[in-house]
């Protein structure tokens, strides 16, 4: 199980390089199943829009496979070599990833081998709970369940500035779970 962690994913060119040099195959080989954000929609998804947005970093097009949600039983058992979750609202994602049953699909891949990128929202779901980020994101959503996929054992704090550093000591103080802060500078690489 290889997780590549960030703020920015491929929008920073630490974590681009990082994700670069930790992909399981040259990233133009590199089958990918990418999972929009809370704002994504049936029409966005068919638009091309997203697959794009992926050769902007070196993924082909015959490569790309963009979930949707409202279509999820296609993209269960595929063979594929990265899972890449990008930023947005980490409630609203995460209630369209549960809500399709993708979470478990995710976990199953993850598990079978295919590399986890997750870029802020992707990070976080990542983890083993989301329910710190209600300081930044707004859970407009109605997602009460506040796990994580479990993926990474911990919490992460993304976008992480000395303004967010009182809130990092208070989870530090009060929380059972190690907590790890990055900036948009930085990445981690769980093997």
């Amino acid at each position: 199980m290889k997780l590549l962690l960030s703020s920015c994913d491929f929008r920073n060119e630490n974590s681009a390089q990082s994700i670069y040099e930790n992909l399981p195959k040259p990233i133009d080989k590199c089958k990918v199943l990418y999972f929009p954000n809370e704002k994504s929609n049936e029409e966005l998804i068919n638009s091309g829009m997203y697959h794009a947005r992926l050769n902007e970093f070196g993924f082909l097009t015959e490569n790309v496979y963009v979930f949707n949600y409202w279509s999820p039983d296609k993209f269960f058992g595929l063979d594929i070599d990265v899972i890449y979750i990008s930023g947005g609202n980490t409630f609203g994602t995460m209630k369209r990833i549960r809500e399709s049953g993708a979470d478990s699909a995710i976990i199953s891949y993850v598990k079978g081998g295919a590399v986890y990128i997750g870029g802020s929202a992707g990070a976080h779901i990542a983890s083993a709970d989301i329910s710190h980020v209600q300081k930044y994101d707004t859970n407009t959503f109605g997602l009460c369940d506040h796990s994580g996929l479990g993926l990474f054992d911990g919490i992460l704090i993304c976008h992480f500035t000395e303004e967010r550093r009182p809130h990092l000591e208070l989870l530090r103080k009060d929380s059972h779970i190690p907590v790890t802060p990055l900036t948009n500078d930085e990445y981690i690489v769980v093997q």
